[in-house]
């Protein structure tokens, strides 16, 4: 336990020491990583066969793929959108886990919604605010805004996999939805064949 304790103050001096240095973390970034998955996510859904299908519970699953759009929707209009965007955005966090039955162009429409919320709020985002405090506790914890942004992108990222599992599974369908492309990252650039 110590080792993981001093390996984790050693990477809290890196991370600083770096950052002064070079920010190479900015907002544009942190927009594109969260619109690709907030698109691969909408993918998924429409890979379903049928709306009942997005919702049907499956094993040992925890939550149904229209459970976990309605939270990564929700989660980034409150984080990103109200709290930074100051957008007005009322979150219910206890409705995006208890809702049902939601149709899928509702969930679709979501999703784009915390899209373009992203896309406008962290474009716009100074590189000052980008570098200090976010201006909410997390987890009873104060944390950098760049920081907890690229942990909200994590956060996207393995629901974005969880709902992929349960539409497999749920589904049968074997195929994938073209997760994670590198193509839609800001700086790809095609090769010359």
């Amino acid at each position: 336990m110590q080792g993981a304790a001093a390996g984790r103050e050693r990477l809290k001096r890196n991370a600083t020491k770096h950052r002064a240095q070079d920010p190479t973390v900015t907002s544009s970034i942190v927009a594109a990583l969260l619109s690709r998955e907030l698109r691969t996510l909408q993918r998924e859904l429409e890979a379903y066969p049928s709306d009942a299908l997005v919702w049907t519970a499956h094993g040992g699953l925890p939550n149904t793929a229209g459970t976990l759009a309605l939270h990564a929707a929700g989660n980034l209009q409150h984080f990103v959108g109200a709290v930074l965007g100051q957008t007005g955005y009322v979150r219910n966090r206890d409705a995006e886990f208890s809702r049902r039955d939601v149709p899928r162009a509702e969930l679709l429409r979501e999703l784009g919604t915390a899209i373009e919320v992203v896309e406008r709020v962290l474009v716009a985002l100074s590189e000052s605010a980008l570098e200090g405090w976010y201006p909410l506790p997390v987890a009873n914890r104060r944390v950098r805004t760049d920081e907890f942004l690229v942990h909200l992108a994590a956060h996207l990222a393995y629901h974005v996999g969880q709902a992929d599992y349960h539409r497999r599974a749920v589904t049968g369908d074997k195929g994938g939805v073209n997760a994670v492309a590198p193509a839609e990252l800001p700086s790809a650039i095609p090769l010359d064949a």
